[in-house]
């Protein structure tokens, strides 16, 4: 595919789950055939090494924050004369503000293109060896900003408990919760420890869960996709613990059928 052959617009451009090598060949001949290649940088984040590579896989490319995001018109000014990639971690279309992209396309006459990519998400559940039709909402746990922690995560955590639904929980990106800084991934002890704080707010209006948050189970999965990728299974408060690596999230599972438990088992921290 050259850039002759391709037309002005923005394409939303899916890199996979974090290892380049899991792009797709239309990811990187379109990401190649773009005059302009932006890297999306706060909804979900390349490893340093892997945005090395980035270059010698579809071009030169520049990091973009929230701002240029949410407020695109210099890149919607752009994609009107020529074709714009938008390279974004993951599958494009999973993040309400890559959808938000779309309507602003659709309202100035703009192409709006997207190629998929894998996501994190999808891997993290068939790794886990849960079955997937029985996950429920995820989640995301936040970081605390000042005084202010929602206990909403944890809450939606227990509504699948009680209805027989695992959940994946994604970890927060950003400390500072303004989406201009490159991200900083939460730790699994964070996410451990934030979601205690929020049993405890839970307390204090008379919510007392059950189990407590430091009798739950869970799955950390650890750099999906990477050379580094660890699945480690048992009690939450252990399992956190375990800080090594760089992006994580976790699973809680519901009451497992047979498989599952055996699945479970096998990736049990010896």
């Amino acid at each position: 595919m050259t850039e002759e052959r391709l037309s002005a617009g923005l394409w939303l451009i899916g890199l996979g789950p974090g290892n380049l090598d899991y792009m797709s060949k239309a990811a990187i001949d379109v990401g190649k055939a773009c005059s302009h290649r932006f890297l999306e940088g706060y909804t979900a984040i390349l490893p340093s090494d892997q945005e090395v590579r980035l270059e010698s896989f579809i071009g030169n490319w520049e990091r973009i924050m929230r701002p240029q995001v949410e407020n695109p018109k210099e890149l919607l000014k752009l994609a009107k004369e020529v074709p714009v990639a938008l390279l974004i971690v993951g599958d494009p279309m999973q993040a309400t503000t890559h959808v938000d992209l779309e309507a602003r396309c659709d309202e100035s006459g703009i192409n709006f293109n997207v190629i998929p990519g894998i996501t994190a998400t999808a891997l993290a559940v068939s790794l886990s060896g849960l079955q997937s039709y029985r996950f429920g909402r995820q989640v995301t746990i936040p970081y605390s900003y000042g005084n202010y922690l929602p206990s909403s995560p944890l809450e939606m955590i227990y509504r699948n408990y009680e209805n027989n639904l695992h959940t994946l929980v994604l970890l927060d990106l950003d400390p500072t919760g303004m989406g201009v800084e490159k991200p900083t991934p939460m730790s699994p002890i964070d996410a451990f420890r934030i979601l205690q704080k929020m049993e405890e707010k839970m307390e204090e209006v008379g919510n007392n869960l059950s189990p407590q948050v430091k009798d739950l189970d869970g799955v950390l999965l650890t750099d999906i996709s990477l050379d580094s990728q660890k699945i480690i299974a048992g009690n939450l408060s252990e399992i956190t613990e375990c800080n090594d690596g760089w992006i994580h999230c976790l699973i809680i599972p519901t009451k497992m059928n047979q498989n599952e438990i055996d699945a479970f088992e096998r990736r049990k921290i010896v």
